[in-house]
């Protein structure tokens, strides 16, 4: 999946600049194209001055991107390897 490809790279990217946990979400924001680019400026707005964490803009996007149907099936795949 596109997401889970560009979701390893930004936490590579992460580790490789030693990014404080302050401007990752700025950092990820950035590299947001497309549709990602358009979810982003709904999502921003609604969560207004509050600090959003790493941890809580995945879950977001892991909500929009990443349906719970498919998370199922790649735990299934998973559990199943040999």
């Amino acid at each position: 999946m596109v997401y889970e490809e560009w979701l390893r790279r930004m936490e590579n990217l992460f580790e490789i600049m030693e990014c404080p946990e302050r401007f990752k979400v700025h950092l990820a924001a950035y590299q947001f194209e497309k549709e990602a680019e358009f979810w982003w400026g709904t999502v921003k707005p609604r969560v207004g001055e509050s600090v959003l964490t790493w941890n809580q803009l995945k879950a977001l996007m892991d909500a929009q991107y990443y349906p719970q149907d498919v998370s199922k099936v790649k735990e299934q795949e998973f559990l199943c390897l040999k």
